[in-house]
């Protein structure tokens, strides 16, 4: 399988006057394949967001890099970085707070597409086109955030995600502030999605049974560390660590 997304050695420490250096991320490896649902599990604090925000370059790496098709991003700025995020894209936990509560949902959609030169004819017919893929009426274009419900809003984020054909999708808790209907809805248009265009992603979890319904392939984070990978049935069924199996546990209690 082709790799798309190859992270090596990744580290991060924070550090902070008076205290000891907290290190988020503990030297990383992982890959993610063409057309493949990678979850990343682990419970709150273990570092799945940080690895997400490295990843998408929203914070720098102290160690390890980044390679996305064949490519070092690693230490990428300006310009070269603002073309990384043609191929990867970012979709929140907070659907609402991911938008300027000052503007639409389609304005908000729209201004990547206004970024690299579209007449507002095609924005709007583009906008439009990708709110009817993610299962919203084009007439949400002219709502706001606050107008619409926190699905809906998800919808319209995924569709934001998608406005500049990017090919990898990393979803941070991005179904678990929803209700559990909801939540089967978001998951059914990303498989939906990741059938017809071929998308890679990172779905980032602390839900490992959603993940097992989900994922073709999980990792299993604890303290900034992968402590256990494979394929999700095989992980549950047969976890070999103590740590995944408390988490396999709590999830059969």
């Amino acid at each position: 399988m082709k790799t798309v997304l190859k992270v090596e050695n990744l580290t991060k420490t924070f550090y902070s006057a008076g205290r000891p250096p907290f290190v988020a991320v503990d030297h990383v490896d992982l890959e993610l394949f063409e057309g493949e649902i990678l979850g990343v599990v682990g419970e709150s604090g273990s570092g799945k967001s940080t690895i997400a925000k490295l990843i998408t370059r929203l914070i720098d790496a102290s160690e390890g890099t980044v390679t996305l098709y064949g490519k070092d991003i690693t230490n990428l700025k300006g310009r070269e970085l603002r073309e990384v995020y043609k191929d990867i894209q970012m979709v929140f936990q907070n659907p609402v707070g991911s938008f300027n509560p000052r503007r639409t949902l389609g304005q908000g959609i729209g201004e990547s597409l206004q970024n690299k030169g579209l007449s507002r004819r095609e924005i709007d017919e583009k906008v439009a086109n990708l709110l009817e893929q993610c299962g919203l009426p084009a007439a949400f274009a002219d709502r706001y955030p606050h107008e619409v419900s926190g699905g809906q809003c998800q919808r319209a984020a995924i569709a934001r995600a998608l406005a500049i054909d990017s090919r990898i999708l990393i979803c941070d808790e991005a179904t678990s502030a929803l209700d559990v209907t909801v939540q089967a809805q978001i998951i059914e248009l990303l498989k939906d999605l990741q059938k017809k265009k071929g998308m890679s992603y990172i779905f980032i979890c602390h839900n490992l049974a959603l993940v097992q319904m989900f994922c073709d392939r999980v990792v299993v984070l604890f303290e900034g560390k992968i402590v256990e990978e494979g394929i999700p049935d095989e992980v549950i069924r047969n976890p070999k660590s103590d740590y995944t199996r408390r988490l396999v546990d709590s999830v059969l209690d």
